[in-house]
């Protein structure tokens, strides 16, 4: 009767005890960062759509931040949104104060069509304004470059 290393139990399969897998198979997770970035991928674009405008076109440099804007968009027909919401003009104001949490600091975006009247859009910059927010930008679509179509 052959001993062991472990007492007086035999071993099993031909003398070749049990080893403990000395390494992690990382197919599995690979296949699973693999579909979430597939995913993440697919879904990022859809979540930034937001009120279809057409932006008038410039050169200016990016702003670069790292919280989150807040947009408010003029669409063709002069309708003011708050993201993706219809407000009134008189209730921008005081929605905005109420989505901030009256920080004052919180970065505002303002986009307006190209087709609407610059009062319009002055006026909503005007609003945005008085409601004590002083970071406020225009938002407007950067031009291809020259041989580019």
């Amino acid at each position: 009767m052959a001993m062991g290393v472990s007492g007086s139990r035999p071993r099993l399969y031909g003398g070749r005890g049990y080893k403990p897998m000395s390494q992690i198979n990382v197919t599995p997770f690979v296949d699973v960062m693999l579909v979430l970035l597939v995913v993440f991928m697919v879904t990022a674009p859809l979540l930034t759509v937001g009120v279809e405008v057409d932006l008038p076109e410039g050169e200016a440099p990016v702003l670069e931040g790292q919280d989150e804007p807040l947009e408010v968009t003029v669409d063709s027909a002069g309708q003011v949104f708050v993201q993706e919401t219809v407000v009134a003009l008189d209730e921008l104001a005081p929605r905005l104060v109420a989505i901030t949490n009256r920080k004052a600091d919180t970065r505002i975006f303002v986009r307006g069509d190209r087709t609407i009247d610059y009062g319009r859009v002055m006026a909503v910059m005007a609003t945005v304004n008085a409601a004590g927010f002083s970071r406020v930008a225009l938002v407007m679509e950067i031009p291809p470059p020259a041989g580019a179509k």
